[in-house]
């Protein structure tokens, strides 16, 4: 699929993922890919069909579209390529019709975490710290082009050799709940290589040179079809811990500080907390796995600003990208500045190419005196 502005190409196979046939890249009518920070990515093919098509003759029947199959969906856009998703298939659909045209076959999908998500493991990682854990597990997934980018933790503690890490639970949950330990995230970012991707472990990165400015309100400088803010003052919250007075033997809870670990402060004037809330299950944990989670949970309330957009990419001039920052401007003084791309869902027809945003900050009011461009 191709216009004279932007190419779209199409890659599948069971485990390395190679060309479509050019008859199947015509039958193409729309592609919609979601990248997400909080959840697992996913993508949704649409193809016209006929009764004699090779999708129906061919391909179906053969299995080209079963699930597990893997799909890579690449865009050229000026000369650079981006890999908007690298996953598997887990569901088709076919729409029949007596209208000639109208006859349509959906592939819907997941990124390559659905394939640590589908068998129960157990094993043992004795005096392991959790990223050299991560990484142990993430290298039986090689042969898909994973290669895991694992980072210690701001606080480390190597288990004691009488006591021994166990997981019995799927890959992806236990690396998860490994990452929650940690206050981190775990996500998988295809490289600019189709087929090579990054299994990410570690803070989610709000550093960096930021992408190019959601420009609103400016006339003919405009780049986005819409834009709009919400502050909500119930989002943050500030986590204690419970200490008990040596004199008194009293319970007294001590805030945790937002000493900006994990997240640096995005805006000048970080909303204020109105929730209190206590660092749950740190009963059975050490001292440095308290701190540690602690300001894990601390950095997760953090963000009460969030913000919602549409755009023309286009016009936009570039890709979009979820879990990296874009500054904003013309939306006035409290909210210009940068923000933390939360979401994006690439909707994409012959012709069109249009992304859905989410955006994420802890307060009003930019850092710097002007918006990085």
């Amino acid at each position: 699929m191709a216009d004279g502005t932007f190419l779209l190409q199409l890659l599948m196979g069971p485990t390395i993922a190679r060309p479509v046939p050019a008859p199947l890249t015509d039958a193409l009518t729309g592609v919609t890919v979601t990248t997400s920070a909080q959840a697992r990515s996913g993508f949704q093919l649409t193809f016209a069909v006929s009764r004699n098509s090779l999708i129906s003759t061919v391909l179906l029947p053969t299995g080209f579209f079963d699930p597990k199959i893997r799909v890579i969906v690449l865009v050229v856009l000026a000369g650079t390529p981006t890999v908007l998703m690298d996953g598997v298939i887990t569901r088709q659909e076919l729409s029949a019709s007596d209208i000639p045209g109208q006859a349509t076959l959906t592939v819907t999908g997941e990124d390559l975490t659905l394939l640590m998500d589908l068998t129960h493991e157990y094993a043992c990682f004795p005096r392991m710290p959790l990223h050299t854990r991560v990484e142990r597990i993430c290298e039986k997934y090689a042969e898909y082009g994973i290669v895991p980018t694992a980072v210690p933790p701001v606080l480390m503690e190597v288990p004691k050799p009488t006591d021994i890490p166990v997981q019995s639970a799927t890959d992806l949950t236990y690396i998860q709940a490994l990452a929650a330990k940690a206050g981190y995230v775990f996500y998988l970012e295809p490289t600019r290589l189709p087929g090579a991707t990054i299994a990410y472990w570690g803070p989610e990165i709000r550093v960096g040179i930021p992408q190019p400015a959601l420009s609103v309100n400016m006339d003919a400088a405009s780049n986005v079809e819409s834009l709009s803010f919400s502050f909500d003052g119930l989002a943050r919250t500030q986590m204690t811990v419970r200490v008990t007075e040596p004199f008194t033997k009293r319970s007294v809870p001590v805030p945790i500080p937002d000493v900006g670990l994990l997240r640096p402060p995005l805006a000048a004037r970080p909303a204020v907390a109105l929730r209190e809330a206590p660092v749950p299950d740190t009963a059975k944990l050490s001292t440095v796995q308290a701190a540690l989670f602690g300001v894990a949970q601390t950095a997760r309330a953090s963000d009460a600003i969030s913000g919602q957009g549409r755009l023309d990419v286009l016009r936009y001039g570039a890709i979009l990208r979820a879990r990296a920052l874009v500054s904003v401007r013309g939306a006035g003084l409290a909210y210009d500045g940068l923000y933390y791309v939360t979401s994006v869902t690439d909707t994409i027809k012959r012709g069109e190419y249009k992304q859905s945003f989410s955006l994420a900050r802890d307060g009003l009011v930019a850092q710097t005196p002007r918006v990085i461009v």
